[in-house]
C-alpha cells in the first residue's frame, strides 16, 4: 500500500515516521499540501490519501481521485464531515477514520479553556508580563459545588464527567443515547433534556457529533434557556453552534465566559500562520475582540499520546485495507459493499 499523506506538518511526519517500521507492507510520502480539488492529482500513482478534518474531501476531490484510481481516504481523526459520503460511496471509495485516539487530550482542554475563560487567566498572564498586577475585571466563580452541563457522554463526554466530579460538580447529562453505566458508576449524576440542561447547567460543554439534527444546535433559542452568566465550551464541532448567535449571547451577558477550540469560520484559519494578514471575515475578529472569549486553534486532541494513537490507528487501518482483513466497525464510514 502506497499512500499520499497531505498537509504534513513537522509534528505528523514525527509521530508517523515512528510507528512506519512497524507496518513494512505500507509506504506513505508527505507533502505540505492540504487535499482538495486541485490538489488531487498529485496523488497519481497512490492507492491511498491521507487526509486531517481541515481537508476538503469533496465530490470534485474524490471523483478526482477515483479517475487516478485511488480507492482508499484515511481521514486522520474522528470527524468525517469534510467527506462527501454519499459520492464516496457511488465511486465505491472506502473511506476510514480514528474513532477515538485520546478522549482525556480534548476533556482536559475542554476543562482548560473552562477556567481560562472563567478565571480570566488569559487577562491576567497578559497584565502581569506588562507589569499590572491589578485584579480589577478578573474575578470569576468557584466551579466547587456548581452544575456541569456536558451535552455527548460518549468517550470524550464521559471524561470529561469524571474531570467534573474532580471539582465536586453536579454533573447533567443529554445524550440521545444515555450511559446508563455513568450513572451507575456515579459519574454522571442524572440525564436530562436540553432544554432542561441549559436551564440548570453553570458550566455547558458541548461534546455531539454534528449531523443535520444537531446543527447549530446552540442556536438564539437555546441561548436563552441558559442561566446567565453561564460558561460555555465547544471542542466537539463549530457548525453545532450558530456564532452570531453566540456572539448576541456574549454582547447581551447572557454568556459570562466562553471558551473555543472550534468555530464554523474557522476553516481559513486552521493551522495556519496568518501573524501578518488583516482577518477578512468579521466573525474571527469579533470573537477574539472579547475580552470573555478564551480560542484556540483546533488544538484539544494535540497531546504526543493522542499524536502516537492516531498514526498508530490509521497505518492499521491502511494495512487492513491491503491485506483485505474486515476492519473495525467503528473505523469504516465507507466501503464498497457496506451500507
Amino acid at each position: 500500500m502506497k499512500f499520499l499523506f497531505y498537509e504534513t506538518k513537522s509534528y505528523d511526519r514525527d509521530s508517523f515516521t515512528k510507528v512506519l517500521p512497524d507496518y513494512p507492507d505500507v509506504q506513505c510520502d508527505f507533502i505540505r499540501a492540504n487535499l482538495d480539488p486541485m490538489t488531487a492529482g498529485l496523488a497519481k500513482g497512490y492507492d491511498g490519501v491521507c487526509a486531517f478534518v481541515n481537508a476538503d474531501v469533496s465530490a470534485l476531490t474524490l471523483e478526482a481521485l477515483a479517475g487516478l484510481n485511488v480507492k482508499l481516504v484515511l481521514m486522520r481523526c474522528a470527524g468525517f464531515d469534510a467527506v462527501n459520503v454519499p459520492m464516496a460511496k457511488k465511486l465505491g471509495m472506502t473511506v476510514v477514520r480514528v474513532p477515538a485516539y485520546s478522549p482525556q487530550a480534548i476533556a482536559e482542554h475542554a476543562m482548560g479553556l473552562a477556567l481560562c475563560a472563567n478565571r480570566h487567566i488569559h487577562k491576567g498572564y497578559i497584565r502581569v508580563r506588562e507589569n499590572n498586577f491589578s485584579l480589577e475585571g478578573l474575578v470569576g466563580e468557584n466551579f466547587y459545588h456548581k452544575t456541569a452541563g456536558i451535552i455527548g457522554t460518549g468517550r470524550i463526554g464521559a471524561a470529561l464527567a469524571h474531570i467534573c466530579k474532580g471539582f465536586s460538580m453536579h454533573v447533567l447529562g443529554a445524550d440521545l443515547y444515555p450511559n446508563q453505566k455513568l450513572v451507575d458508576e456515579g459519574i454522571v449524576d442524572e440525564y436530562v433534556d436540553y432544554d432542561e440542561l441549559y436551564q440548570r447547567a453553570d458550566f455547558i460543554s458541548l461534546h455531539a457529533f454534528l449531523n443535520k439534527d444537531s446543527y447549530h444546535l446552540i442556536n438564539d433559542n437555546s441561548i436563552a434557556e441558559m442561566k446567565d452568566g453561564v460558561v460555555f465550551v465547544n471542542t466537539a464541532r463549530g457548525a453545532l453552534v450558530d456564532t452570531n448567535a453566540l456572539i448576541r449571547g456574549i454582547r447581551s451577558g447572557k454568556l459570562g465566559a466562553v471558551g473555543l477550540d472550534v468555530y464554523e469560520e474557522e476553516n481559513a484559519n486552521v493551522y495556519k500562520d496568518r501573524e501578518s494578514d488583516i482577518l477578512r471575515h468579521s466573525v474571527t475578529a469579533r470573537l477574539c475582540s472579547f475580552p470573555n472569549v478564551v480560542m484556540t486553534s483546533h488544538q484539544a486532541f494535540f497531546t504526543k499520546e493522542a499524536l502516537e494513537q492516531i498514526a498508530k490507528c490509521t497505518i492499521e487501518n491502511a494495512e487492513h485495507y491491503t491485506k483485505h482483513e474486515d476492519y473495525i466497525p467503528k473505523s469504516v464510514v465507507t466501503a464498497p459493499g457496506v451500507d
